[in-house]
């Protein structure tokens, strides 16, 4: 079965983002970096060597967050802010999805507060200490 997971982009926190989020969300993380795998026919700076290649966390929820760094060599670009990693479940999930609003809006910017909207669902929303906007979102039945 295919899957659509989000893919975030930095220019050198990948790893202490990926750090961050295991500590949130739980899971396995395995990370590479540019010094362990060099791009063929491309010599790695230096200043490049500990930044990550490729970063992915899965959680036993299913949930797969994948990240990088971006080289020296190469342009950076933000994420964009019509991008929103979004959080969502069922009733079953509320506890987990609450945490998590919780442990993500340490060193955040805050958004809406997660709590009942009016259309009956727990919602929320902010912004993480690493500039990623998150949503959450667990419907009521």
């Amino acid at each position: 079965m295919a899957k659509l997971n989000p893919y975030l982009s930095f220019r050198s926190e990948a790893k202490d983002a990926l750090d961050f989020y295991q500590s949130v969300l739980g899971g396995e993380l395995d990370v590479s970096t540019f010094g362990e795998n060099p791009m063929e026919g491309m010599p790695t700076p230096d200043e490049d060597k500990d930044l990550v290649m490729h970063g992915q966390l899965d959680t036993s929820g299913g949930l797969t967050i994948m990240a990088s760094d971006t080289p020296s060599f190469m342009e950076y670009v933000a994420p964009s802010a019509g991008v929103t990693v979004a959080l969502t479940g069922g009733p079953d999930d509320h506890d987990y999805i609450k945490g998590a609003f919780e442990k993500l809006s340490d060193g955040g910017t805050p958004g809406q507060p997660f709590e009942l909207a009016p259309w009956g669902d727990y919602y929320g929303q902010l912004t993480d200490r690493f500039g990623i906007s998150w949503m959450f979102d667990v419907a009521a039945t």
